[in-house]
């Protein structure tokens, strides 16, 4: 008999389990499956309409914050600037210097946290013009404002205490110097008169002088489903001593004026007494952000939509395990993880492309319908162009995408459609709808340590720390800002997908 040689053949994988061949492998499975492509669908539509037609309806509202035009600064925007002042023309270089008092209101509870009372120099007396002031607060120490928008904080201080102040003018500059005792001098800052900085337009005659500010003081009931603000004036009153102003100052007696005055806030009023001053007042000098973000109002649509969004992230897992195909994925790639984190790959870029759509779509069309039923100074002047109106469309598109991939790892950790879409819905959508129901400090807690932190991206209203408001969960309103929101949202998904990684290595298909 002749031996027979076995030829040799090459061995034939069974598979391949690159990460390119995982990604295309799962894209091929997400796009040939037609109902999810239809829920993706589902979900743009869902974001879009609901948000066009909450805008319909919040166009046809009274919205909170109207009222008629106020005084606006240099750059156009809107601020609060009434206060009680004691003044006298400063021509040229000088300064004002003066001991002051903490203001108070007639009882603790009636002062404002940012009462406000200092020497201040401002180009003239009409409302929203440029100013410097150095100040004693109520709650928040000694503080160097200008321009309505900039602080500067100064030494702490308690209710009963004094301080010097002293602002000193030099062409376009305002230093500002505090001391416990007028000889020893602190330098707190250097601020530009004219909100520019430079010389140029800045007016050689100033009033300078000592001031008092009293916020209006707001308080807050919350109902099932409905949340009330009531807003009420205040008057503080402070002291001050030893006041002089050095420069060409006329006329030689201080003149009392209530710039920006509100007859029905009541007159501030000015007193000699001894060898100083008593001030009172009402008012504020500071911005005056519009009470509605109309960028959240915009985009309300996608707190619905990611419940579809979700269902799709977690069918792109539990599907293959009720049918037990999950057996021949991982045969054919035997790294479980990777075959999870390819399907976190394409689900969460294609959710994200289609939020993308979702979201400009939402924006676009609402946006007209918001601007042409309300008074346009409820809302702020961003539109698409400016970058917080992008990070805000953009972080929704990125949010949705979040949420997918979390669904995702809730599929893989529980390996049951029903079970993870529960869970789904109590970790986002049950938060969404008690925001508005339980005590705000509750529901300021869950805006941030559960992952509907998200949807802090959405805010594009600044914020100022000398501004004391009330954040509403039920206006769109988060208490953290909102990258620190996206982060939030972005550890749970690290977390739940780490996990599901971790058990599909450790159990069987």
């Amino acid at each position: 008999m002749t031996a027979v040689t076995p030829r040799r053949t090459a061995a034939v994988p069974l598979g391949r389990d690159g990460f390119p061949q995982l990604l295309r492998a799962e894209w091929t499975k997400l796009r040939t499956v037609r109902r999810w492509g239809f829920t993706l669908l589902g979900a743009v539509l869902v974001t879009v309409l609901v948000s066009v037609f909450s805008a319909a309806s919040s166009s046809s509202e009274t919205t909170r914050g109207g009222g008629g035009p106020g005084p606006t600064g240099s750059d156009g925007k809107p601020v609060q600037d009434a206060f009680s002042y004691a003044h006298r023309t400063l021509t040229g270089d000088g300064s004002v210097t003066a001991r002051v008092s903490v203001p108070a209101g007639r009882s603790p509870g009636d002062t404002p946290e940012w009462a406000k009372a200092g020497v201040l120099v401002k180009e003239s007396t009409r409302p929203g013009a440029d100013y410097a002031a150095l100040m004693l607060t109520a709650r928040h120490g000694v503080r160097l404002q200008s321009e309505f928008t900039r602080d500067v904080a100064g030494s702490g201080a308690a209710p009963g205490d004094t301080r010097w102040l002293r602002l000193t003018r030099q062409g376009s500059t305002v230093t500002g110097y505090e001391s416990t005792d007028g000889r020893d001098w602190d330098k707190v800052g250097t601020v530009g008169l004219d909100g520019s900085g430079r010389s140029a337009g800045t007016p050689r005659t100033v009033a300078a002088g000592f001031f008092v500010t009293s916020p209006d003081i707001q308080s807050r009931e919350r109902e099932f489903g409905n949340a009330s603000i009531d807003q009420r004036p205040s008057r503080s009153t402070a002291r001050f001593d030893e006041v002089t102003l050095s420069g060409r100052a006329a006329p030689a007696q201080w003149r009392h004026t209530d710039v920006g005055g509100d007859p029905g806030r009541g007159a501030g009023e000015l007193r000699r007494t001894g060898d100083g001053f008593t001030l009172s007042g009402s008012g504020d000098i500071a911005p005056a952000p519009p009470p509605n973000d109309l960028t959240v109002m915009a985009l309300e649509g996608a707190q619905l939509g990611l419940v579809l969004i979700a269902a799709l992230g977690v069918l792109f897992i539990t599907a293959e395990y009720r049918r037990g195909m999950i057996r021949t994925t991982f045969a054919l790639s035997p790294r479980r993880g990777r075959v999870l984190l390819a399907k976190a790959a394409v689900i969460g870029a294609v959710t994200f492309a289609a939020g993308l759509v979702a979201a400009f779509l939402s924006y676009l069309l609402s946006e007209p319908r918001l601007r042409s039923g309300n008074s346009a100074r409820l809302f702020d002047d961003l539109t698409l162009g400016d970058a917080p109106v992008l990070r805000a469309v953009v972080g929704t598109a990125a949010v949705l995408a979040l949420i997918a991939v979390l669904a995702l790892g809730l599929g893989a950790l529980l390996r049951g459609t029903t079970a993870a879409i529960t869970v789904v819905v109590v970790v986002f959508v049950l938060p969404l709808i008690l925001l508005s129901t339980l005590p705000l400090d509750l529901a300021h807690a869950l805006q941030q340590l559960t992952p509907v932190a998200g949807f802090a991206i959405q805010g594009t209203l600044p914020r100022y720390d000398q501004v004391a408001s009330v954040c509403l969960p039920e206006e769109g309103c988060y208490p953290q800002g909102p990258w620190t929101g996206l982060a939030t949202l972005a550890a749970y998904v690290v977390v739940v997908l780490g996990a599901a990684v971790w058990r599909l290595r450790r159990r069987d298909a």
